[in-house]
Protein backbone atom coordinates (compact mmCIF):
# COMPACT_ATOMS: atom_id res chain seq x y z
CA UNK A 1 0.00 0.00 0.00
CA UNK A 2 1.63 3.58 -0.96
CA UNK A 3 1.85 5.92 2.15
CA UNK A 4 0.98 9.67 2.45
CA UNK A 5 2.24 11.89 4.05
CA UNK A 6 1.27 12.55 7.84
CA UNK A 7 0.63 16.07 9.45
CA UNK A 8 0.33 15.87 13.18
CA UNK A 9 -1.13 18.99 15.03
CA UNK A 10 -0.18 18.86 18.80
CA UNK A 11 -0.46 21.32 21.77
CA UNK A 12 -2.21 21.99 25.05
CA UNK A 13 -5.79 21.65 24.85
CA UNK A 14 -7.52 24.65 23.64
CA UNK A 15 -4.00 26.05 22.09
CA UNK A 16 -6.37 25.97 18.63
CA UNK A 17 -5.51 22.94 16.86
CA UNK A 18 -8.69 21.72 16.21
CA UNK A 19 -9.55 25.19 14.42
CA UNK A 20 -6.51 24.39 11.90
CA UNK A 21 -6.87 21.40 11.43
CA UNK A 22 -10.35 21.92 10.21
CA UNK A 23 -9.17 24.87 8.24
CA UNK A 24 -6.87 22.90 6.70
CA UNK A 25 -9.35 19.78 5.45
CA UNK A 26 -11.22 22.44 3.79
CA UNK A 27 -8.31 23.23 1.32
CA UNK A 28 -8.13 20.25 -1.37
CA UNK A 29 -4.58 20.52 -2.60
CA UNK A 30 -3.62 19.43 0.46
CA UNK A 31 -5.46 16.01 -0.17
CA UNK A 32 -6.14 15.62 3.53
CA UNK A 33 -7.90 13.25 5.51
CA UNK A 34 -8.76 13.63 9.52
CA UNK A 35 -7.89 10.43 11.17
CA UNK A 36 -10.41 9.91 13.79
CA UNK A 37 -9.06 8.76 17.15
CA UNK A 38 -10.39 6.44 19.44
CA UNK A 39 -10.87 7.27 23.07
CA UNK A 40 -12.71 5.28 26.22
CA UNK A 41 -14.38 8.86 27.36
CA UNK A 42 -17.66 9.48 27.17
CA UNK A 43 -19.08 11.66 23.96
CA UNK A 44 -19.81 15.36 24.41
CA UNK A 45 -22.72 16.94 23.13
CA UNK A 46 -22.64 17.28 19.45
CA UNK A 47 -19.89 14.67 18.64
CA UNK A 48 -21.34 11.38 16.56
CA UNK A 49 -19.45 8.30 16.58
CA UNK A 50 -17.10 7.41 13.63
CA UNK A 51 -16.87 11.28 12.85
CA UNK A 52 -15.61 12.97 16.00
CA UNK A 53 -14.03 9.70 17.57
CA UNK A 54 -14.61 6.24 17.90
CA UNK A 55 -16.52 6.04 21.44
CA UNK A 56 -15.20 2.62 23.16
CA UNK A 57 -16.09 1.31 26.14
CA UNK A 58 -12.24 0.87 28.47
CA UNK A 59 -12.49 -2.31 28.41
CA UNK A 60 -12.96 -2.91 24.65
CA UNK A 61 -10.28 0.06 24.66
CA UNK A 62 -7.84 -2.06 26.41
CA UNK A 63 -8.95 -5.33 24.46
CA UNK A 64 -7.56 -3.10 21.43
CA UNK A 65 -4.43 -2.47 23.23
CA UNK A 66 -3.69 -6.16 24.09
CA UNK A 67 -4.68 -7.15 20.66
CA UNK A 68 -1.91 -4.30 18.99
CA UNK A 69 -4.81 -2.58 17.20
CA UNK A 70 -2.74 0.47 17.87
CA UNK A 71 -0.46 2.76 16.23
CA UNK A 72 -0.29 4.89 19.31
CA UNK A 73 -2.33 4.95 22.81
CA UNK A 74 -2.01 6.65 26.33
CA UNK A 75 -3.92 7.14 29.22
CA UNK A 76 -4.28 11.25 28.46
CA UNK A 77 -6.47 12.17 31.63
CA UNK A 78 -7.37 9.64 34.24
CA UNK A 79 -9.41 7.11 33.24
CA UNK A 80 -9.35 8.73 29.56
CA UNK A 81 -7.10 6.75 27.03
CA UNK A 82 -6.95 8.40 23.38
CA UNK A 83 -5.06 5.93 20.43
CA UNK A 84 -5.37 5.80 16.57
CA UNK A 85 -5.84 2.58 15.18
CA UNK A 86 -3.95 0.97 12.66
CA UNK A 87 -6.93 0.42 10.82
CA UNK A 88 -7.71 4.06 10.64
CA UNK A 89 -4.37 4.98 8.69
CA UNK A 90 -4.55 2.08 6.83
CA UNK A 91 -7.84 3.58 5.56
CA UNK A 92 -6.93 6.67 4.39
CA UNK A 93 -3.60 5.78 2.70
CA UNK A 94 -6.18 3.58 0.85
CA UNK A 95 -7.98 6.59 -0.31
CA UNK A 96 -4.30 7.74 -1.87
CA UNK A 97 -4.48 11.05 0.42
CA UNK A 98 -2.11 12.12 3.27
CA UNK A 99 -3.49 12.26 7.02
CA UNK A 100 -3.99 15.20 9.59
CA UNK A 101 -3.92 14.45 12.98
CA UNK A 102 -5.12 16.90 15.89
CA UNK A 103 -3.85 14.67 19.03
CA UNK A 104 -1.84 14.93 22.46
CA UNK A 105 1.40 15.76 22.67
CA UNK A 106 2.70 12.16 23.45
CA UNK A 107 0.57 10.76 20.72
CA UNK A 108 1.88 12.95 18.08
CA UNK A 109 5.80 12.39 18.79
CA UNK A 110 4.87 8.74 19.08
CA UNK A 111 3.86 8.89 15.74
CA UNK A 112 6.61 10.94 14.62
CA UNK A 113 9.08 8.37 15.64
CA UNK A 114 7.41 5.62 13.59
CA UNK A 115 7.57 7.52 10.88
CA UNK A 116 9.81 10.50 10.73
CA UNK A 117 10.21 10.85 7.48
CA UNK A 118 7.06 11.39 5.89
CA UNK A 119 5.78 13.31 9.13
CA UNK A 120 5.66 16.94 9.73
CA UNK A 121 5.25 17.63 13.38
CA UNK A 122 3.85 20.90 14.47
CA UNK A 123 3.10 22.04 18.18
CA UNK A 124 0.63 24.71 18.79
CA UNK A 125 1.18 27.06 21.41
CA UNK A 126 -0.29 30.74 22.29
CA UNK A 127 1.57 33.43 23.65
CA UNK A 128 0.91 33.04 27.23
CA UNK A 129 -0.68 30.17 29.33
CA UNK A 130 -3.33 32.02 30.46
CA UNK A 131 -4.64 32.59 27.23
CA UNK A 132 -5.05 28.82 27.22
CA UNK A 133 -6.89 28.34 30.72
CA UNK A 134 -9.30 31.23 29.31
CA UNK A 135 -10.06 29.02 26.13
CA UNK A 136 -11.00 26.41 28.20
CA UNK A 137 -12.72 27.68 30.29
CA UNK A 138 -14.97 29.43 27.88
CA UNK A 139 -15.28 26.78 25.72
CA UNK A 140 -17.18 25.31 28.61
CA UNK A 141 -16.90 21.45 28.32
CA UNK A 142 -15.33 20.52 31.58
CA UNK A 143 -15.79 20.23 34.98
CA UNK A 144 -14.60 22.22 37.34
CA UNK A 145 -11.70 19.38 38.42
CA UNK A 146 -11.04 18.21 34.57
CA UNK A 147 -10.32 21.84 34.32
CA UNK A 148 -7.57 21.61 37.01
CA UNK A 149 -5.86 18.47 35.41
CA UNK A 150 -6.08 20.09 32.28
CA UNK A 151 -4.24 23.08 33.09
CA UNK A 152 -1.86 20.82 35.28
CA UNK A 153 -1.17 19.01 31.75
CA UNK A 154 -0.30 22.47 29.76
CA UNK A 155 3.05 22.58 31.63
CA UNK A 156 3.91 19.68 30.98
CA UNK A 157 3.36 19.65 27.43
CA UNK A 158 4.95 23.00 26.71
CA UNK A 159 7.83 21.34 27.77
CA UNK A 160 8.35 18.86 24.95
CA UNK A 161 7.60 21.68 22.62
CA UNK A 162 11.26 21.41 21.52
CA UNK A 163 10.47 17.71 19.88
CA UNK A 164 8.47 18.84 17.53
CA UNK A 165 9.60 19.99 14.09
CA UNK A 166 8.07 23.28 14.27
CA UNK A 167 6.13 25.33 16.95
CA UNK A 168 3.42 27.11 15.50
CA UNK A 169 2.30 30.71 17.65
CA UNK A 170 -1.56 30.97 17.73
CA UNK A 171 -1.70 34.81 18.71
CA UNK A 172 -3.63 35.83 15.49
CA UNK A 173 -6.21 32.86 14.40
CA UNK A 174 -6.23 34.08 10.92
CA UNK A 175 -2.13 34.66 10.59
CA UNK A 176 -2.01 30.85 12.11
CA UNK A 177 -4.02 29.54 9.58
CA UNK A 178 -2.04 31.08 6.73
CA UNK A 179 1.06 30.14 8.58
CA UNK A 180 -0.31 26.38 8.90
CA UNK A 181 -1.38 26.34 5.50
CA UNK A 182 2.04 27.25 3.87
CA UNK A 183 3.96 24.55 6.18
CA UNK A 184 1.26 22.27 4.88
CA UNK A 185 1.89 22.98 1.05
CA UNK A 186 5.64 22.79 1.04
CA UNK A 187 6.48 19.76 3.33
CA UNK A 188 3.47 17.79 1.46
CA UNK A 189 5.13 18.89 -2.38
CA UNK A 190 8.54 18.23 -1.51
Amino acid sequence: MKTGKIIIFSGPSGSGKTTIVKHLLKKENLSLVFSISATSRVPRKGETDGKDYFFLKEKKFKEKIKNDEFLEHEEVYPGSFYGTLKKEINRIWGLGKNIIFDIDVIGGLKIKKKYPNQTLSIFLKTPNINDIEKRLIKRNLDSTKMLKIRFNKIHEEIKLAEKFDISLLNNDLDKAKNRAEKLVENFINN
